[in-house]
């Protein structure tokens, strides 16, 4: 593939990505972003399958970007869950705390 449409793709996606998250009701949103972190997943094994080729064609140039994507992606996959336990974590109800409901 050209690199024009590569960066056509990214640009559409990142684009269409936007609209549809901002479009997402707030109830919806903690659900969602749990699934969108394992399935964030994907894009840690393909910043390093692009670790992997980018190592076969011996570029180091390709290795450090390739591997910066994975060690990105990865913080981006922990933070997720991080913050998704937090909020999750807010619906609990305390122990040995009064009721008035």
């Amino acid at each position: 593939m050209s690199p024009i449409l590569l960066v056509l793709l990214f640009v559409v996606s990142a684009v269409l990505g936007y609209v549809i998250i901002r479009n997402v009701p707030a109830l919806l949103h903690t659900p969602l972003m749990s699934g969108m972190n394992a399935l964030s997943g994907v894009t840690v094994l393909g910043a390093m399958v692009a670790a992997g080729a980018a190592a076969a064609t011996n570029s180091i140039a390709a290795l450090i970007v390739a591997l910066a994507a994975a060690a990105l992606a990865i913080i981006n996959v922990a933070g997720g869950f991080a913050l998704t336990h937090k909020m999750l974590s807010s619906f609990v109800k305390k122990k040995g705390g009064t009721d008035h409901e």
